[in-house]
């Protein structure tokens, strides 16, 4: 049971990370863009401040689910 409970934290940490990482990557300049972005910058994602508040909701999202999934299996542990 307790590899499981890992392995299913590990997969949330991931996603976790792996959407921050793109939330910072969305907000980089890109003279190469095509248009500009909300922000008044050509950024590597045009649609930039809305794309990087979904994706730190999605990091958010992860986290909570690994917080909720330890704390249900700790109670059943008991």
């Amino acid at each position: 049971m307790r590899t499981i409970q890992r392995k299913g934290n590990l997969i949330h940490r991931l996603f976790a990370i792996l959407f921050l990482v793109s939330a910072v990557l969305t907000v980089l300049p890109n003279a190469a863009a095509s248009k500009e972005c909300r922000l008044g910058y050509k950024a590597v994602c045009s649609f930039t401040p809305f794309g990087t508040l979904i994706l730190i909701g999605l990091s958010a999202l992860h986290v909570f689910l690994a917080v909720k999934r330890t704390g249900s299996m700790k109670r059943r542990e008991i």
